[in-house]
């Protein structure tokens, strides 16, 4: 019976796995798993139903778990009991998204790791642990950079009436709404934060338009200014990023960190790509135990 290692990405909508045997990689994509709303027992069913048939009769010796809300020990025993009653009393490591995010980025080497997805993080990360964190305050103070902040501006730009004719009319087409029900979805409905991140798609569908590209422009600007200029690392290492908004703006990157002087190091889309990258290259050194 062949052994493996499982690495998870978990979102809380949406996780994606990957099984790793020898040099065969196959991904697996669950429904997310947040431990603030699923207990362990339901952690254990989801993996039960969603995952374990697709490992079918491999033997899983370690898994690696990136995870929404795994900053909290609490949540992290959750989720770790949840997947040592799917797999046995295996290695097991349970952690954030941002280490995720480090080790993905800068696998064993020291940088500032960034996300910018639908909300936004960074960090210095010296090649094993992350040293210095500079934390978002939310989508509602904070967020620089992320898709909820850049889809704010466009509905500020919208419903203040500063739109062009011509980006007018597109956001029109586009989203078929009106400044009544885009308030009852920021306002009174759940999930407010990736409602606005949905309008963040408007700039990258509208690319070359002054005012998508200067929304674009100081949006990622105030990420820079706010969280990336306070680690003094960032002059002397690689700066990188992983996430939507990074990943299609590449190029307003690239920019940013030339005026600044600083040196841009990967953009990937998601974690998984440097997570197998991360994992294939580092053995764990008790393979088997907890």
């Amino acid at each position: 019976m062949p052994s493996a290692k499982l690495i998870a990405d978990s979102g809380s909508t949406k996780a994606e796995w990957c099984l790793m045997v020898g040099q065969k990689k196959q991904l697996v994509f669950t429904q997310g798993i947040s431990p603030y709303f699923l207990n362990t027992e339901q952690i254990t069913k989801l993996l039960l139903t969603e995952l374990k048939p697709t490992v079918g009769k491999v033997r899983v010796e370690e898994v690696y778990y990136y995870g929404t809300g795994c900053s909290n020990p609490a949540n992290v025993r959750i989720v770790k009991k949840a997947i040592q009653n799917v797999f046995g009393s295996i290695h097991t490591e349970v952690t954030h998204d941002l280490m995720g995010a480090a080790r993905a980025l800068c696998g064993n080497k020291k940088g500032v790791a960034c996300i910018l997805g639908t909300g936004s993080n960074s960090c210095y990360y010296n090649g094993k642990r992350i040293i210095k964190n500079s934390p978002g305050l939310g989508y509602v103070l904070g967020d620089e950079g992320s898709g909820a902040y850049l889809g704010k501006k466009v509905i500020q730009y919208y419903l203040y009436k500063t739109f062009d004719t011509d980006l007018n009319e597109r956001f029109d087409a586009r989203y078929k709404t009106n400044s009544v029900e885009i308030l009852e979805n920021v306002y009174k409905k759940p999930l407010p934060n990736r409602y606005l991140a949905s309008f963040a798609l408007f700039l990258s569908e509208n690319r070359g338009h002054y005012m998508v590209e200067n929304i674009i422009e100081d949006g990622l600007n105030d990420f820079f200014f706010q969280h990336i200029c306070k680690y003094r690392e960032s002059w002397t290492l690689p700066v990188s990023f992983i996430g939507g908004v990074a990943y299609h703006f590449k190029d307003v990157l690239e920019e940013l960190c030339k005026s600044y002087e600083l040196e841009l190091g990967r953009v990937l889309q998601n974690p998984m790509e440097g997570l197998i990258r991360y994992h294939s290259n580092n053995v764990s050194a008790k393979p088997g135990k907890n």
